[in-house]
């Protein structure tokens, strides 16, 4: 992935969970020793929810899927997997932490045919190992081509599992997967969210994010996002378009809230969403033509930091998403850059874009200070003004 910085993180923005430690106490963990062959004949058999689709977010790579093979077979310990049973499903588990070893596991094992036949169509791509060193003579070997005395070593190793049953509620499962997830790579809250809020919305916009030449351009990726920024990223495009007046400060609790509704009226409204996404998309090329590099990112001192800002993007998408508003302001782009450069000299702007506002008054006054600005540049055009529970708020 190229490394593009990108402020006001997932990380920090989702993390509200819970406080109380009673919580805890209510739930029940416990911790399993399973084979590896037993982890992927439940993975095969639909009872740990990996999500296919998930491989286009495949962030390991073949070497390091390889490498992980290798130490099941040399015996050594690798790290536990955690998951969480279906409160809807029992016996069935949520993956909250170890989903790319247990992909990199099923890959290894779709050359098992014992494996493999449990899957009607074959969904994982088969795993060839490759780098190895301690091992190099089962490089460019799959399952089916070790030798046997390497494969009793991999089919009975065993790796410790632990599971969460009677889980209270899904803060809880977001704070558990955000404590462990704490070291130097942070995955995203939107790869639990796949699994929390399952839906046909929330699966055609992982599709249609993924594949999306838009979206890649913006995140300055080649292909679909390893960490689910696209898919966050255009979530929070719908979540503003729908449900503006419904941010109350919590941005995690309010993109769930966005999948559950538009998950909801999925069958009622898909033409109204796919038409919203190829107009998320015009919004994004829309905005490199107003600015050629970095078009989502702050000024100062009306030189951009060259760091793509959620909330910029936040107000370009939504706004730049409606075609009168694309076709005035694109008959006027020096007057809106120069606007725009103003705008970011504001203190009471800045503070609106920096680390994600938790005070639901910053989240208002930079779209209301962002639609007087395009007001002004053009007095035709005409926006909602958004309130602060109930009150508006003065923008001068």
């Amino acid at each position: 992935m190229d490394d593009l910085v990108i402020e006001n993180g997932m990380e920090e923005d989702e993390s509200d969970g819970i406080t109380d430690e009673n919580v805890f106490s209510d739930a029940v963990i416990w911790g399993t020793d399973w084979t590896t062959e037993t982890i992927a004949l439940q993975i095969a058999r639909g009872n740990i929810n990996l999500n296919p689709d998930f491989q286009r977010r495949d962030a390991w790579s073949k070497q390091n899927k390889s490498k992980l093979i290798e130490s099941l077979i040399l015996g050594i310990p690798v790290p536990p997997i955690v998951l969480a049973e279906d409160q809807n499903n029992r016996n069935h588990y949520i993956v909250i932490d170890g989903k790319q070893r247990l992909l990199s596991i099923m890959q290894f094992y779709m050359g098992n045919k014992k494996i493999s036949e449990e899957i009607k169509n074959s969904r994982y791509d088969l795993l060839k190992l490759t780098g190895l060193e301690v091992l190099p003579s089962l490089n460019k070997k799959d399952y089916s081509e070790i030798p046997d005395k390497y494969l009793s070593n991999i089919d009975n190793g065993t790796i410790r599992t632990i599971a969460i049953k009677n889980w209270p509620n899904e803060n809880f499962l977001y704070t558990v997967f955000l404590t462990l997830n704490t070291g130097s790579l942070k995955l995203s809250t939107q790869e639990l969210r796949q699994a929390l809020k399952p839906g046909p919305f929330l699966s055609y916009l992982d599709k249609a994010s993924a594949n999306s030449n838009s979206i890649m351009k913006m995140l300055n990726n080649s292909s679909s996002d390893k960490r689910m920024r696209d898919v966050e990223l255009a979530l929070r495009f719908f979540g503003f378009k729908y449900f503006m007046q419904e941010y109350k400060g919590n941005l995690r609790a309010f993109l769930d809230y966005t999948c559950e509704n538009l998950n909801k009226m999925w069958e009622e409204k898909k033409t109204e969403y796919e038409e919203y996404f190829k107009e998320l998309e015009n919004a994004i090329d829309f905005s490199f033509e107003l600015f050629e590099s970095y078009p989502f990112s702050r000024y100062l001192n009306k030189k951009s930091t060259k760091s793509f800002n959620r909330c910029i993007f936040e107000l370009f998408s939504y706004y730049f998403s409606d075609r009168e508003t694309r076709e005035k302001i694109g008959n006027k782009k020096e007057s809106f850059v120069e606007a725009f450069l103003e705008l970011n000299d504001d203190p009471l702007f800045e503070q609106s874009v920096l680390a994600y506002p938790k005070v639901t008054e910053k989240v208002v006054r930079r779209f209301n200070m962002f639609s007087n600005m395009l007001t002004k540049i053009d007095n035709s055009l005409s926006f909602q003004k958004f309130e602060y529970f109930g009150a508006s708020i003065e923008v001068v």
